[in-house]
């Protein structure tokens, strides 16, 4: 028997094994975004309190996916999201504030 179709019989054999059949239940959703290095970024910001809590969202979201709640966890990324963009929006604001403050009031 040649090599080849020794090859293509363990081939066959494999493939219809239980083993190597994959059922459709058991296969997850993709994970959804969670977006913790935007989280973990915000944190140089200085709205402390607001990007901790964008933070906190986003470790919820990954707690929530490894529970096995699906839209728990894309809900709570997406609030990760929008408290990180308003972090880094209120962080900017303040560091403007304290430069305007800083360079107006400077005195010779």
């Amino acid at each position: 028997m040649s090599q080849a179709a020794v090859n293509s019989d363990l081939k066959r054999a494999l493939e219809n094994s239980p083993e190597t059949e994959i059922d459709e239940e058991t296969q997850q959703e993709p994970q959804p975004r969670n977006f913790l290095l935007l989280t973990i970024l915000t944190c140089f910001c200085p709205a402390y309190p607001i990007n901790i809590v964008a933070f906190v969202f986003s470790i919820m979201s990954l707690n929530s996916y490894n529970g096995g709640d699906i839209e728990g966890a894309r809900r709570l990324g997406r609030n990760a999201l929008w408290v990180a963009v308003a972090s880094i929006i209120i962080g900017l604001l303040v560091i403007g504030i304290y430069c305007t403050v800083h360079f107006t009031t400077h005195s010779i």
